[in-house]
């Protein structure tokens, strides 16, 4: 127990320790639960960096920590893994009004509403970028060495989180990204409501937008299956190539045969993910 922040449950985990934490958000205006691995030796003398992983539509911080399997090569490479839930949650806060899966209650999509009545308590982009990390590096022994990642609505809030914060991370990757929102059925559904009908403000937090003027050159890593259910509908990375071509931005995207949307897929490639970042929270 600390002021900010009650324990709710701890795991050794290959020589580390999995931790989950509640506490009161100010940012969202409701209690939070979020997940930390912390790699063995990581300990006041001894900080380590720190990959926030942020999760997709219905998920919460449990999938990720679950099912993708990074932490024997995190604990190996001496990172720090956090992972926040997807949204705001409790009885104040409000959901989807027609009870849809893919909006409201697990599905904030990581940007800072502006429209009633999400405006309250749907500011998940600040909340991950500054609310979070400040209790991180208090709760823990971390550097501010940090990176993000993501899956899918996840992939898209890394990817805005680093195309908006110059200097704030080391590195970004995605996985099947959402990554022109502000063009397909999920993004518009949120942003019309999150953002008001404006479209212009759509860009501000929209990948693809963001390229074009972005102030820092971070290369950008993304996987994403072809045999995914959701690649020409909601994901279009084609136009995230197009973008960061048209930019100059530096680009890996890695179309992967035969690989749909799911942790399974993620499994499969998360030590690449975990290396580059490594890698770049290193230098």
């Amino acid at each position: 127990m600390t002021d900010e922040a009650t324990l709710v449950s701890a795991n050794r985990c290959f020589g580390g320790r999995h931790e989950r934490w509640r506490h009161r958000s100010r940012t969202l205006g409701c209690d939070m639960v979020f997940a930390a691995f912390l790699p063995p030796g990581a300990a006041p003398g001894a900080p380590v960096p720190v990959l926030y992983w942020l999760s997709g539509l219905t998920c919460t911080d449990e999938n990720f920590m679950q099912k993708a399997g990074a932490q024997r090569l995190a604990a190996e490479l001496g990172i720090a893994i956090v992972a926040p839930d997807t949204s705001p949650r409790g009885s104040g806060v409000p959901g989807d009004p027609e009870g849809a899966w893919d909006f409201g209650h697990g599905a904030g999509f990581y940007v800072d509403a502006t429209e009633e009545p999400w405006a309250r308590h749907y500011r998940m982009h600040d909340y991950v970028v500054n609310e979070l990390p400040i209790l991180v590096e208090r709760l823990f022994p971390v550097t501010d060495r940090r990176s993000v990642s993501g899956h899918s609505m996840g992939g898209h809030g890394a990817l805005v989180a680093a195309l908006r914060n110059p200097g704030r991370y080391r590195s970004v990757s995605a996985f099947a990204p959402i990554a022109n929102p502000a063009s397909v059925p999920w993004g518009e559904k949120a942003f019309g409501r999150l953002l008001g009908p404006d479209r212009r403000r759509w860009a501000e937090w929209d990948a693809c937008a963001l390229i074009a003027r972005a102030a820092e050159r971070l290369p950008l890593l993304v996987d994403q299956g072809d045999a995914d259910a959701f690649l020409e509908t909601q994901l279009r990375p084609e136009a995230l190539r197009a973008a960061a071509g048209a930019a100059g931005h530096p680009l890996t995207l890695r179309l992967q045969p035969g690989y749909d949307h799911s942790y399974f897929f993620i499994a499969t490639f998360i030590d690449d993910h975990l290396r580059h970042h490594a890698a770049a929270l290193a230098a």
